[in-house]
């Protein structure tokens, strides 16, 4: 009799299970219609109810992609979602190479233009020639194509094989020219020379892997051309890597001396010091900044200043003090997340307010700065931050970005309309293209830069700009062509400089009219460089 009921009990025992499974199942566990847990489940239970019943096919991986970096600009203004695709791109500038063709060149008329071929590299093994015009790849057409576009068909792996159709000037027919495609140096340090018998100046582009070794050969060379101050221009750069500032910082600044230190909810707080072995920590320095200085330049700067090693000179810097860290995924893409922030010595967070998930605002920063009249004036930058001190005890201010210790304002006495719309129009950049072109062969017979100025400015270059303006849209205008007639000139003679040479040429020329130049000069000529406390 008991094993005759045994198939009953087993049964009963099945649909009570059922039961209870389903009970507790409806209750804790959400079905396609039931409520979803909250947290960092729910966008996994979004995606499979998207997946299993949603009334079309989607692609999900697309979803992802582009959600993801709606997420992460959610956080803050820098951390930053990148694509496989984009991966490799974004990193290649601070690791001081990639793969490629070996040229710089700018989109004119629709056309590649080539800018330089850099020496040693691919392009110039085969004789490829500044002025030469790219027209295909691969006999794809580049023409109308966008910079990122170009650059896609021009990069590769090394040793991939692009057939290049190029246009020279002088040539009836289309040449073709096949590029293997090998290592391309990319050099942060992208000027040095003396300004005076005792001045050397190194302008730095960004902070890359190979910035500092760079920089150590710049001042080997300045150092044998008779240094005995050091301007070091950090306008214009956008940062790059925390290690590379505090190697550069270290060759500055005296052993035992904090350069930065970062600290986040996750992060705790480390600190970077000198290791007392930098060779030129007696050297005088004044360091060049602007709204463009960014990061890692940052960091450089308010070291030097929370240090009293030296003086900053130029306007308040961008104010980017947020630390990221790459976290790759196994599809190749990248998340940039922030996980601390920088302080420079004194305390002070270099970072500027920002609202999580108001990245409009952020990126008009620098707009509303300039409408408030910040580039102009001192005394329109807001210094509301808590107060902090230097070494010596002079006092510094928080709130975001490095204020330099001299303010040197933007120079607008000789804008006018028509140089505003020349500029805006692209018409200096043309003519200074098209000109250089013309004339190449003679420009790179004259070896030095003020035989060029002096070339240039016996061609009577200011009319035959007004002429070329007149004739692409921009009337002429007599007396703002003669109020702006330096302006205009300077910046005609420094891109046909930079044209048909290099962007040191460019900037040798450039700095001998640059305000902040000439005050460094006078500073470095009174020897006051480095700072002293004269607050009360």
């Amino acid at each position: 009799m008991k094993h005759r009921f045994t198939p009953l009990l087993l049964a009963v025992a099945i649909i009570a299970g059922i039961g209870i499974g389903y009970f507790y199942g409806a209750k804790y566990t959400p079905n396609r219609f039931g409520v979803i847990n909250a947290g960092s489940n729910k966008l996994n239970y979004l995606l499979q109810i998207i997946q299993n019943s949603y009334v079309d096919t989607v692609d999900m991986n697309s979803l992802v992609e582009d959600a993801m970096p709606q997420i992460i600009s959610e956080l803050d203004p820098h951390s930053a979602y990148i694509a496989a695709s984009e991966a490799r791109e974004s990193v290649e500038d601070l690791e001081g190479h990639f793969y490629g063709i070996g040229i710089r060149f700018i989109i004119n008329n629709d056309t590649v233009n080539v800018m330089n071929v850099i020496k040693r590299g691919p392009s110039e093994r085969v004789g490829l020639m500044a002025g030469d015009r790219i027209v295909a790849a691969n006999d794809s057409s580049l023409i109308g194509k966008d910079n990122r576009e170009i650059v896609h068909r021009l990069r590769g792996d090394k040793g991939t094989i692009v057939k290049l159709t190029v246009v020279r000037q002088g040539q009836p027919k289309p040449l073709t020219f096949t590029v293997a495609r090998g290592e391309v140096p990319v050099e942060s340090v992208d000027a040095f020379f003396m300004l005076d018998r005792k001045t050397g100046y190194i302008s730095i582009e960004s902070f890359g892997a190979n910035t500092y070794p760079e920089m150590l050969v710049a001042l080997a060379k300045l150092n044998v051309m008779g240094m005995k101050n050091l301007v070091v221009d950090l306008r214009g750069n956008r940062g790059g890597y925390m290690s590379t500032a505090i190697q550069m910082v270290n060759e500055f600044l005296p052993g035992g001396q904090m350069v930065v230190y970062t600290e986040g909810l996750h992060s705790p707080r480390e600190e970077y010091s000198t290791d007392g072995h930098g060779a030129f920590t007696q050297l005088p320095i004044i360091v060049l900044v602007d709204e463009g200085s960014a990061s890692a330049a940052e960091i450089f700067a308010g070291a030097i200043q929370d240090n009293d090693r030296g003086t900053i000179i130029g306007r308040r810097t961008f104010g980017k003090g947020l630390v990221q860290a790459p976290m790759e995924f196994k599809d190749g893409s990248i998340v940039r997340l922030t996980i601390a922030r920088y302080y420079t010595p004194s305390g002070r967070c270099i970072q500027k307010p920002y609202e999580k998930g108001h990245g409009e605002d952020y990126d008009n920063d620098l707009l509303m700065r300039y409408e408030r009249g910040e580039f102009f004036s001192a005394d329109s930058i807001r210094q509301d931050g808590p107060e902090y001190k230097t070494r010596l005890g002079r006092t510094v201010y928080g709130g975001g970005g490095i204020m330099p210790d001299i303010f040197v304002p933007e120079d607008t006495s000789l804008y006018t309309s028509y140089y505003k719309q020349a500029a805006y129009m692209g018409l200096i950049l043309q003519f200074s293209l098209q000109y250089t072109d013309r004339h190449r062969a003679e420009l790179q017979r004259l070896q030095t830069v003020p035989e060029i100025e002096k070339w240039l400015r016996q061609k009577n270059i200011l009319e035959l700009f007004a002429q070329y303006a007149d004739s692409h849209g921009l009337q002429r205008r007599n007396l703002m062509i003669q109020r702006s007639a330096p302006l205009l000139e300077r910046s005609i003679i420094a891109n046909i400089i930079y044209d048909s040479s290099d962007q040191q040429m460019r900037l040798q020329y450039l700095c001998r009219q640059d305000p902040a130049i000439l005050r460094s000069l006078q500073i470095m000529e009174a020897g006051t460089s480095r700072p002293e406390n004269n607050e009360d």
